[in-house]
């Protein structure tokens, strides 16, 4: 697995609206008291202990590739009806309890343009989803869609041209996929879906405020949803990277009539029935 960049604390701190703004999703997820609900990049678990609640006669089991999120998840939200398991999604293949066939839906928000990164795992990560699913079973989830903080993208790719690596060094640094529309439907259709929903929304989103000795901010978001840029820049550049990307986008992103940061998020909604 990838160095783990993530904690409870620090998300919470620089990203803690991903959660609250999940109203559209949860919709379309549609949870009964007795569904079995797989939550794939469940992350700290915050989510995904609100679901199990509203499955409180089924179960619900969260998996994420961050040992330290699945730590806190474990010693938070734990319930009986509540698990979670450290696991790379990428490879849901080797977790034989989530691709048994079993799962009424399968459930994933703001992690699969994480988990959807490399090009040669994502027909795959369909198809294990497809496994994992009773039939007409959904596949419900909110990911970052075309366009999703293009800003940031070109300011971190420049920041790493002016530390010295090469721009295609600087283009494969970014730790995110954001497809079309177009392209999520092939996938699913592709390993076996009908495509009931397939939504690209943008939605410009408040960041939370700088708070002393806190890691929030715009700071705070750029140091932990760009640690992959900032760590392929020379050790002795990386700070100077991660200020670069901060001084670029922040007029781009600052309301100058009361100086909050509003970053271009763009997310892309799917449903998939299994076929």
């Amino acid at each position: 697995m990838a160095k783990d960049h993530w904690s409870s604390d620090k998300y919470s701190s620089a990203a803690s609206f991903v959660p609250q703004l999940t109203s559209k999703v949860i919709s379309y997820l549609n949870t009964q008291p007795a569904d079995r609900i797989l939550d794939l990049g469940c992350g700290d678990g915050v989510l995904t202990a609100q679901i199990a609640q509203s499955a409180s006669q089924g179960e619900v089991l969260g998996l994420d590739a961050s040992a330290s999120f699945i730590q806190s998840a474990q010693q938070t939200y734990a319930t009986p009806n509540c698990t979670f398991k450290h696991h790379d999604c990428t490879q849901l293949d080797r977790c034989p309890e989530a691709v048994d066939g079993s799962w009424d839906k399968v459930f994933s928000n703001a992690a699969m343009h994480w988990i959807l990164r490399n090009p040669e795992t994502r027909q795959n990560f369909f198809a294990n989803v497809n496994k994992s699913l009773k039939q007409d079973g959904k596949f419900v989830f909110e990911m970052g869609g075309n366009g999703n903080v293009a800003e940031v993208q070109a300011a971190a790719t420049a920041a790493l041209l002016h530390a010295g690596v090469p721009l295609a060094e600087a283009r494969e640094a970014s730790p995110w996929f954001f497809p079309s529309t177009t392209h999520i439907s092939d996938l699913l259709s592709n390993a076996g879906f009908d495509v009931e929903v397939c939504e690209h929304e943008y939605r410009s989103t408040k960041l939370t405020a700088e708070t002393a000795g806190k890691s929030g901010g715009l700071e705070g978001w750029v140091r932990l949803m760009c640690a992959q840029f900032i760590d392929a820049a020379p050790e002795g550049k990386r700070d100077a990277v991660a200020r670069e990307i901060c001084e670029v986008i922040e007029p781009v992103v600052t309301r100058h009539e009361d100086g909050s940061k509003w970053m271009g998020y763009c997310r892309l909604r799917a449903v998939g029935r299994k076929k």
